[in-house]
């Protein structure tokens, strides 16, 4: 548990369907953990109890995001730990994880424990760094792992996201040592040698509009061969932003083969395919690139099987004149956090794909459980943390970039009407997010 839990602070939420499902009820938090759900909850709540009227909304486990780009050290111009908590909040999440890509790189204590302090600061959601496998993700070198698992940061997960770790041998030695370390090693599934000036997904429409071809090859020989490394070390392995048919039924085989593989799905793959690409818009440039029709929906069936473990946004914050420009020249990403929950109702439970309850699998308790979380995506029971997230199903929204709390705006849903929406975020019993705000903890008489 976070050494920033707040205790002493007491909520009521009134009327609550827990994951949409039975009859109305109430639930009673106190001292950050769920403290009696039924009628009579709140009989002993005392008199300065926050009351919450969910009026039949839904309630869910914190969302746990192990994707997210924060940009802090190094590019604060597009994004900070303040800001990127603020949108992780409204978005519905209580955990995020922070990739090693920042300016310096997050590939030694001293900056991993500088994320995870920062991150304690602003108060809003656990904000957990992600370690570099290699020093300055340069794929040859391995970094200093053990440091940073054993620093204040506890670093759980290492990647060198943003660049594949190419070489076998370094990927295999990174496996063998995260396997006696307990950690997990994230890889961005990319054969470079595959991508040398790919911008877009290589098919049709990429063909048609003179882009360079980015082949799914290029994914999939990687998951296909880090399957294998995994195997023979003993290890564990996860697969970042998986985009393509292919990697669904090869993460079926090696789940087959009794290998530890797991795998993300972004929202913006389960929703978007190459088709946005005609308009040379760049804020539909992403790493990877979005794919065909049919890889959007092996992907969202690959989801509601179990095949894909969890929705991990990618939230890539980008300044302007990093987006506004050729596409070619244009750098990949777009905001995840704030929409990620809308796009996931929108693709998976309107169409029937996923109810409620499996929205809390694939959101919260997999992600939580792939890290080693164990105070993230736990059952709504009494005793367990008040780690929550408050739906509306039936609210819709319209997206539009400078509304969002990210310090840059490159949404591709910008004017989009968009289904459900978070409505508020509790991390350890207190709130931290509600009616479209953030709530900054007070702490010594400051915000």
């Amino acid at each position: 548990m976070s050494d920033s839990a707040v205790t002493g602070e007491t909520v009521l939420i009134k009327n609550v369907l827990l994951y949409g499902e039975g009859d109305p009820t109430d639930v009673l938090l106190g001292d950050g953990v769920i403290v009696a759900i039924g009628a009579d909850a709140g009989t002993d709540s005392g008199p300065d109890v926050e009351v919450i009227d969910a009026a039949g909304q839904i309630l869910l486990p914190g969302f746990v995001d192990l994707h997210t780009h924060l940009r802090e050290p190094g590019r604060e111009d597009t994004e900070t730990i303040d800001s990127g908590s603020a949108a992780a909040a409204l978005g519905g999440y209580t955990a995020v994880f922070a990739m090693a890509n920042t300016s310096p790189v997050a590939d030694s204590v001293v900056v991993t424990d500088h994320v995870w302090r920062r991150g304690q600061e602003v108060g809003l959601v656990d904000v957990h760094p992600v370690g570099a496998v290699t020093v300055g993700l340069e794929g040859k070198q391995l970094a200093e792992m053990a440091t940073m698992a054993s620093g204040i940061g506890r670093v759980r997960m290492f990647s060198d996201d943003g660049h594949c770790v190419y070489d076998p041998l370094i990927m295999r030695r990174a496996l063998e040592y995260s396997s006696s370390l307990g950690v997990l090693i994230a890889q961005h599934a990319e054969e470079p040698r595959l991508t040398v000036g790919a911008v877009a997904h290589e098919g049709p429409t990429a063909a048609r509009l003179g882009l360079a071809g980015w082949p799914r090859a290029a994914e999939e020989s990687i998951v296909a061969r880090d399957a294998l490394l995994a195997r023979d070390a003993g290890a564990r392995v996860h697969i970042c932003h998986a985009s393509t048919a292919g990697t669904v039924e090869l993460m079926k085989w090696a789940r087959g083969q009794g290998i530890s593989i797991t795998a993300e799905v972004t929202p913006h793959h389960l929703l978007l395919d190459d088709s946005r690409l005609e308009t040379y818009d760049a804020v539909n440039k992403v790493n990877p690139p979005l794919r065909e029709a049919s890889d959007v929906a092996a992907l969202r069936a690959g989801l509601a099987e179990g095949i894909i473990d969890c929705v991990a946004t990618d939230h890539a914050p980008h300044a302007e004149q990093d987006k506004c420009c050729e596409f070619a020249a244009a750098r990949p990403g777009m905001l995840g956090l704030e929409t990620a929950l809308s796009i996931v109702a929108q693709t998976m439970v309107r169409t029937g794909l996923l109810d409620w309850r499996g929205v809390a699998r694939v959101m919260s308790e997999r992600p939580a459980a792939i890290v080693g979380l164990d105070d993230q995506g736990r059952p709504i029971e009494v005793g367990e943390p008040a780690n929550l997230v408050l739906i509306d199903p039936d609210a819709e929204w319209t997206v539009h970039g400078p509304d969002l709390a990210s310090v840059a705006h490159n949404t591709p849903y910008e004017s989009m009407t968009l289904p459900a929406r978070v409505t508020t975020t509790i991390l350890r019993g207190r709130i931290t997010a509600s009616d479209g705000q953030a709530r900054v903890p007070v702490r010594n008489g400051r915000g």
